[in-house]
């Protein structure tokens, strides 16, 4: 069965709105990138414990798909144990800037958003 990220991108091939902000908004993409900009390099299991409540499934697939799309690097060192680490492709460095805006644009926002939410629940009730 396809994912449903799989569909749109079959369904719009040309629309970068589906095909790329999509892989790059989902919650655990940008607290990945997010935490990959804060250390440079981590590790695997470093990687998990910084983002505590994601599932190591979860990450594997979000890494993955960020890998796939050029924004993260991997890079396997054959040693024993193997030794994984991940870091910010060229092209996820550049995209920084614009993920570090939109996080501060909600961070200065995010105490009105939450007055106006409780606002609006009040006034249907």
């Amino acid at each position: 069965m396809n994912s449903k990220k799989e569909i749109q991108s079959a369904t719009f091939p040309d629309c970068p709105i589906r095909n790329v902000i999509s892989h790059i908004t989902d919650k655990w993409s940008l607290l990945v990138l997010y935490t990959l900009e804060q250390k440079e390099v981590l590790r695997f299991k470093d990687l998990w414990r910084q983002i505590p409540d994601i599932s190591q499934k979860m990450l594997t697939s979000t890494l993955r798909h960020l890998e796939d799309d050029g924004i993260i690097s991997r890079e396997v060192f054959t040693e024993v144990p193997p030794r994984v680490e991940y870091q910010l492709s060229e092209r996820g460095k550049s995209l920084m800037p614009h993920l570090d805006a939109l996080i501060l644009w909600g961070i200065e926002n995010q105490e009105s958003i939450i007055n106006d939410r409780i606002k609006h629940i009040k006034s249907n009730n």
